[in-house]
């Protein structure tokens, strides 16, 4: 699943992503400008995150705003490039593509983007953008482009997909538009797929039948699915694995099932603390942290859940705690016995390429 130590699924194939202290940094601007508004301040979005993920299966990324989660999507598609550490795809590692084999790569993982009225253009028809990927990358003669077209429609449920070829974004639903997007993600036939946050703006009463096909495609075509969302109710019906998030780190990762069930990680336990329960006469959970997100920019010394932690000891202010496995699942805590992380692997961290 996803983490390199942990069981993997039954049914699974072989890892086909490989990612080990994946940090990236991102320095503010220069400039009179930049002076004025914290130039030469470092944002660290992502601080050393390590896992794998299996072909076949689908990952929930967790978290809320600004926890890293989109930003460590963006590198794993090569969007952008690492301060350090290692990305590797099907035993490749991305660092070093170029030119043709760049483009292989972009033909190999795909994005379905979060806001279905921007991923089109206005001015083209639904068949228009959906051959758009097969021109660029050269893929069949028109008429069998056109027939992969229809077949994608098909498979995300857009039928008769003749009634939709002509058709212009303005005249779909929300949700028949993001089908089409799922559509042009995999027009292609990718082996990986990242989805960011693909229902959030969809009604409640659609989001069950777009997640349906997701997985189901997922299943059939034996395609690795990343799905990224801070809400954990979405991943439960969808996600194989979680991979909890916070200020660039995953704090939690491991089967969702027991993720959800039993969570180990106190900023875990608060997240699903968080989820309103649709029964009026029960009491209402108490979210046990306080505060808010502290600055990516001046983080926490030790643990970086330090500040809002209900649990907080003397060594997690001045110490970041390694990964455990617990549970059949990694966790990073001081409270679950995870070690000091080595002063080596927190310099490289803080380290700004």
């Amino acid at each position: 699943m996803a983490e390199a130590t942990m069981t993997s699924l039954a049914g699974l194939g072989p890892p086909v992503i490989d990612v080990a202290n994946l940090v990236k940094h991102f320095r503010l601007g220069g400039g009179l400008l930049g002076g004025l508004t914290g130039g030469g301040q470092v944002v660290r979005a992502v601080n050393g995150v390590s896992f794998s993920i299996r072909r076949g299966e689908i990952v929930g990324l967790a978290g809320e705003s600004g926890c890293g989660k989109t930003t460590t999507a963006r590198l794993l598609l090569k969007l952008y490039a690492p301060t350090s550490g290692t990305i590797r795809f099907a035993g490749q590692d991305l660092a070093g593509l170029r030119g043709a084999e760049l483009k292989a790569f972009r033909r190999r993982t795909q994005l379905m983007f979060q806001n279905p009225y921007e991923s089109f253009s206005p001015r083209f028809t639904i068949q228009r953008s959906l051959l758009e990927p097969l021109i660029i990358h050269g893929i069949g003669t028109k008429d069998e482009q056109i027939a992969r077209v229809r077949r994608a429609l098909d498979d995300v449920q857009l039928r008769p997909a003749d009634s939709f070829l002509g058709k212009h974004p303005y005249q779909l639903s929300g949700g028949q538009l993001q089908r089409a997007v799922l559509a042009r993600a995999l027009v292609l036939e990718p082996e990986v797929l990242v989805a960011d946050e693909p229902v959030s703006m969809l009604d409640v009463s659609v989001r069950a039948g777009i997640l349906n096909t997701m997985r189901d495609l997922s299943r059939e075509r034996n395609l690795t699915t990343i799905y990224i969302s801070h809400d954990l109710s979405l991943i439960r019906y969808l996600c194989d694995t979680t991979a909890i998030m916070y200020l660039g780190q995953i704090v939690e990762i491991g089967p969702t099932g027991g993720i959800i069930d039993e969570p180990q990680h106190p900023y875990t336990q608060a997240l699903i603390a968080s989820i309103p329960v649709p029964r009026p006469n029960q009491p209402a959970k108490v979210v046990p942290i306080r505060g808010g997100i502290p600055s990516a920019i001046t983080m926490p010394t030790g643990c970086s859940f330090h500040p809002r932690c209900p649990h907080v000891m003397d060594i997690c202010k001045i110490r970041a705690p390694a990964p455990i496995t617990v549970s059949g699942r990694q966790v990073r805590c001081f409270l679950r016995g995870s070690e000091p992380e080595s002063d080596v692997t927190t310099a490289a961290k803080s380290a700004v390429a």
